[in-house]
C-alpha cells in the first residue's frame, strides 16, 4: 500500500513568500506537521539564519529536519514566547501558523479524529493530554454540548444534536467514532450528512485541544515575539479562526476591539500585507482538495 503523505501544506508558496524571509533571520513555524513549511523556510535561509519549530504533537518528531539552523520544539505554541527566552532570542523576524489538521491526523483511525473509521473517541493533538472527545461527550451537560456546538459550528440544530448526544449516552457511553455519529444520524440531512458530520467532528475537536484558546495565546505573543518589521503569516480553514486572526490583524485585538485616536483613524500596531484573504487557486485545488477552504492571511509589524 502507497504511504499517504503526513500533510501536504495549502498556499505553500504564498506563505513563504509573506513571509519575505531574510537570510540571516530568525523564524518560528508554529505548526511543524510533516515539516512542509519548515523545509521551504530553510530554502531562503542562509548559514546564519535559523528555524525553530513547534508542534505539541510527538508524532511529528519523527520528520524533523536534519539541519545545523533548525531546531524542533515539542510543544504548544502557545508557549513560543517562554521558550524564546529560553533559547536566548531576542525577536523573531516572521511566525508562520498553519492551523489545518495535518492529513495524517484523519488518517490514522486510531487517533479518532475522523468518522470514516471506527475509532477510540479520542482526537488529542498531544496524547499525554488528560481530556479526550470522549470525555467531553460524555461528561458536559446537554447547555454545554450545545454551546460548544453553537460556538464552532454553523449547525441549526446544534440543541437538538446536543440531545440526542445525550440520550445516546444515557444508554451506554459513547466512546467510538461510529457510535457517535450514529447517535445523531437520525437528525441530519442525508444530502449533507457528511458535512453535517464533519462540523461536529471539529467542534469537539476544537474543544478537547482548546484551539480556540491556544490561537488567541499565540496571536497576542506575536507583539512580544515578533521584530518591528516582522511578519505574520496564518492559514486558517474555517470561519471562526479566521475572524479572530482577521480581527487581530486589523484592531491588534483577537476580538476585533478597536481603539481610535483623535481623527477616528484605528489604533493597530499591524500594517496588512493582505487587505483580503489569500486563497488556493482551481489548480491547487485539484491537487490538494483539502486546500479549498484555506485562507491565508500576512501583516507586519510596524515600529512602536
Amino acid at each position: 500500500m502507497e504511504q499517504q503523505p503526513y500533510h501536504v501544506p495549502a498556499l505553500l508558496q504564498e506563505a513563504i513568500d509573506g513571509l519575505d524571509i531574510k537570510p540571516s533571520g530568525t523564524y518560528a513555524d508554529a505548526t511543524f506537521g510533516g515539516g512542509g513549511h519548515s523545509r521551504a523556510i530553510l530554502e531562503r535561509l542562509g548559514p546564519n539564519g535559523h528555524l525553530y519549530s513547534f508542534d505539541r504533537d510527538m508524532d511529528a518528531w519523527a520528520n524533523r529536519i536534519d539541519d545545523p539552523r533548525f531546531t524542533f520544539v515539542h510543544s504548544n505554541f502557545r508557549y513560543m514566547y517562554n521558550f524564546m527566552r529560553f533559547y536566548g532570542i531576542d525577536r523573531f523576524d516572521g511566525i508562520l501558523a498553519d492551523l489545518g489538521v495535518s492529513f495524517h491526523h484523519f488518517d490514522q483511525a486510531d487517533r479518532g479524529f475522523s468518522f470514516r473509521a471506527d475509532a477510540p473517541l479520542d482526537m488529542r493533538m498531544d496524547r499525554k493530554s488528560a481530556t479526550t472527545a470522549a470525555d467531553i461527550v460524555n461528561s458536559y451537560d446537554r447547555e454545554r454540548l450545545t454551546e460548544v456546538l453553537r460556538a464552532y459550528t454553523d449547525l441549526r440544530q446544534a440543541a437538538q444534536v446536543a440531545r440526542a448526544i445525550t440520550e445516546a449516552r444515557a444508554t451506554a457511553p459513547i466512546d467510538t467514532t461510529t457510535r457517535l455519529a450514529e447517535s445523531v444520524d437520525r437528525l441530519l440531512n442525508p444530502r449533507q450528512e457528511k458535512k453535517d458530520l464533519a462540523q461536529i467532528f471539529q467542534a469537539l475537536r476544537i474543544e478537547t485541544n482548546g484551539e480556540m484558546d491556544d490561537l488567541r495565546h499565540l496571536l497576542e505573543s506575536t507583539l512580544k515575539t515578533l521584530r518591528p518589521g516582522g511578519r505574520l503569516a496564518i492559514l486558517t480553514y474555517h470561519s471562526i479562526e479566521d475572524r479572530m486572526v482577521k480581527n487581530f490583524m486589523k484592531s491588534g485585538n483577537p476580538d476585533g476591539k478597536e481603539e481610535k485616536d483623535f481623527f477616528g483613524r484605528i489604533n493597530t500596531p499591524w500594517k496588512l500585507i493582505t487587505r483580503s484573504p489569500i486563497t488556493a487557486g482551481a489548480d491547487e485545488v485539484a491537487l490538494n482538495p483539502r486546500a479549498r477552504s484555506a485562507k491565508l492571511r500576512i501583516a507586519e509589524l510596524l515600529p512602536v
